[in-house]
């Protein structure tokens, strides 16, 4: 009777510490990192892109129209506002400067059909009037075509200039709204093909959710 109540005890006891024993296994399992607590806040940086305005760059070149510049500094691309400066005031001080020396040899010519000798090249360094004149008729015919010419060229290219700064606000406010995420991405590959052994170039787009 003893036997049997000592047997009966040891099961007890054994099938206690076997259920004690299963409740505790999955805590041993569980790490303290892998413990999740029920308040988990999770930090995470997620890049906020501004939307994309499609005005931008029309905006841009029409500040530029107005005042040169302006559209550079509506894209706050402030350093291409001394190149605009530089580019356009250069066209324009090379047009003002041959229509000055085209007015020159156009009035001395002038003066010379109506039959006047007291134009400018008549004249010496010191101011005296001398019988021959320095330039010739046909010479001031040659010098009002040569620096018309060089005037002409030299409003175009202001123009041009002037054309190339809207031009350039309004790319670069285009390309300021352009993606570049990380998550979309295109590069070269090269793989080695299993069949014939051979080299595969190409490019890779991948686009990540």
């Amino acid at each position: 009777m003893l036997n049997k109540f000592l047997i009966a005890n040891i099961l007890t006891f054994l099938c206690c510490f076997s259920l004690i024993a299963q409740d505790e296994d999955p805590k041993k399992k569980q790490s303290p990192e892998e413990v999740i607590p029920e308040n988990v806040v999770i930090d995470s940086i997620v890049p906020v892109r501004d939307p994309i305005n499609p005005l931008s760059p029309a905006k841009a070149a029409f500040y530029s129209a107005i005042l040169p510049g302006l559209g550079q500094a509506y894209n706050k691309k402030y350093w291409k506002i001394p190149i605009v400066y530089g580019a356009i005031g250069t066209g324009i001080y090379f047009y003002v400067t041959n229509n000055k020396e085209y007015n020159r040899y156009r009035d001395a010519y002038k003066s010379r059909l109506a039959g006047f000798t007291n134009d400018e090249f008549y004249l010496d360094i010191q101011g005296n009037q001398l019988s021959t004149p320095r330039v010739t008729t046909e010479g001031l015919e040659r010098g009002q075509k040569f620096y018309r010419k060089n005037k002409e060229i030299s409003l175009l290219i202001t123009f041009g200039l002037y054309a190339l700064n809207i031009i350039d606000a309004n790319v670069d406010a285009h390309l300021l709204q352009y993606n570049v995420d990380e998550n979309l991405s295109l590069a070269p590959h090269y793989k080695i093909n299993e069949f014939d052994r051979s080299g595969d170039v190409g490019l890779t787009l991948n686009f990540k959710f």
